[in-house]
């Protein structure tokens, strides 16, 4: 009982910093991306907001539980996807200081000059990320569960985290998120340095757990573990990297937007890939845990359980703590992104003094959804991929985007990315088998063969480059949309 009561305190106290602002933000592009002059340690910290959540804290020990080394894939496409973003984020949010962009439907309204491609693009989006925010939540609850030992503690945990991210985002938006997210990274880099302590003290050292994986399970050390193979170890990589290069993640927009400079964005691009090996210390959690759990422990549930094995019950707590905030942080970054493509995109044409109101209603309904899905149990590592592989199919487009001047229509591009996406929820939920390879990567050949296919035809029939309109210097931008925004 003691335990519980300190992880939802600590939870409470995570949400009351979210809050801690005199003024709520009350117009759309304040509450979005601020004065669009973040500077590096801000924008540092919400970048890497991305490399420390639920997926990292829980899922990475479960595949390296059961798939061993393989699970460094997640170092790979986070350290690989830095080098993309050093040339495409600055190129954004170029576009998007001068353009007023706050969405990523904005980016693909504006570039291709189409109002229904915005919209298709941030549906698309939208739903992309719900399964996103199901994980933070599913991954919030299973960490109290784990920690305390109580089922009830589980839902309590995620119902009080769900009202107080929708709180603070819907008070503070970006700038709530960011005060939470530099708490969550400390908390976080403590909280692996506490369980490699306890790692260290149990095992006689990091070295001495390898050495007995490779006495008792050699396998793991290789690439031959049934379904983590060298196939899934590629295509998982590609398809994030792939994805991650371009930004195609909606909820990371604001934080490349709200940056004060494309030199503050490149200065983390060249930094953040070494702060992507403390992620070494979950997988090694993983692996150490094969010495000591049951081969039938549910991935999920590794390394809460094996931080109960070699920490006292207050570590516990703290660690939990830790795992709570790596969970609320990105909950509240996607709900950002969810809430802001629906009511600026999606819905649009609303009158400026309800588009927040609009925006507060998506907020509740979009946490009301994971919160939902969540209480019924789900695989962490499947709910990060269905998420990449559906984003993904706006690689190509981005990338087509990104140059002066635009040669492909918008029919063609919304065309290939509905068909992307819609091979995505076919072999997921159809539950096609394609044995290790990747749903995302499958789904990007009928993308491109549609993008390819559909131009020829519009080509054929007179289409010509996208008209693009002068682009006004950032002192033009009224109101956080551009006042030669489409009408």
């Amino acid at each position: 009982m003691t335990l519980s009561i300190m992880i939802v305190v600590g939870i409470v106290l995570i949400g009351a910093l979210g809050v801690a602002s005199r003024r709520r933000q009350k117009s759309m592009s304040n509450w979005t991306v601020g004065e669009r002059s973040n500077p590096k340690w801000t924008s540092w910290f919400l970048q890497a907001g991305e490399s420390l959540t639920t997926f990292s804290f829980l899922g990475l020990a479960g595949i390296a539980f059961g798939g061993g080394v393989s699970a460094t894939f997640a170092v790979a496409y986070l350290t690989i996807s830095w080098l993309g973003l050093y040339f495409v984020a600055p190129r954004i949010r170029e576009f998007g200081q001068r353009r007023g962009y706050l969405t990523l439907g904005d980016f693909f309204e504006d570039r291709f000059r189409s109002r229904w491609l915005g919209r298709i693009v941030s549906v698309i989006g939208a739903l992309a990320l719900i399964p996103y925010l199901q994980l933070q939540i599913t991954g919030l609850g299973l960490i109290v569960e784990l920690a305390t030992g109580s089922e009830r503690a589980r839902g309590l945990s995620m119902v009080v985290a769900s009202i107080l991210v929708a709180v603070f985002v819907a008070w503070s938006g970006l700038k709530g998120i960011a005060r939470v997210a530099i708490l969550k990274d400390i908390m976080m880099v403590v909280a692996m340095v506490v369980i490699a302590a306890g790692l260290i003290i149990s095992f006689g050292g990091i070295p001495e757990i390898f050495g007995q994986i490779a006495r008792e399970a050699p396998v793991l050390l290789t690439m031959h573990v049934d379904g983590y193979d060298p196939v899934f170890f590629i295509t998982a990589t590609l398809v994030t990297v792939i994805g991650s290069s371009f930004n195609t993640l909606p909820h990371l927009w604001p934080p490349v937007l709200a940056a004060k400079s494309g030199e503050v964005l490149r200065s983390n691009a060249k930094w953040l890939p070494i702060y992507q090996l403390v992620l070494f210390l979950p997988i090694t959690v993983g692996l150490a845990a094969v010495l000591v759990l049951p081969g039938d422990t549910t991935g999920n549930t590794v390394l809460l359980t094996m931080s109960g094995e070699i920490l006292p019950d207050w570590l516990v707590g703290i660690v939990a703590i830790a795992g709570a905030s790596a969970a609320m942080v990105p909950a509240s970054a996607i709900v950002m992104g969810i809430s802001t493509l629906v009511t600026r995109n999606v819905i649009g044409e609303l009158r400026a003094k309800h588009h927040m109101t609009v925006n507060y209603l998506v907020i509740v309904v979009a946490i009301g959804l994971a919160l939902a899905f969540g209480l019924v149990r789900s695989d962490i590592g499947a709910l990060l991929l269905l998420t990449y592989g559906c984003t993904t199919q706006f690689a190509p487009a981005i990338a087509i985007a990104l140059a002066d001047r635009v040669r492909v229509g918008a029919w063609p591009v919304g065309l290939s990315i509905a068909t992307g996406a819609l091979t995505v929820a076919v072999i997921t939920f159809a539950e096609i088998p394609i044995g290790s390879w990747d749903s995302g990567l499958i789904a990007l050949v009928p993308n491109l063969v549609v993008l390819i296919v559909a131009e020829a035809i519009r080509r054929a029939r007179g289409g010509r480059d996208v008209e693009q309109v002068a682009v006004p210097e950032p002192e033009s931008v009224i109101g956080g949309r551009s006042v030669s925004a489409l009408s």
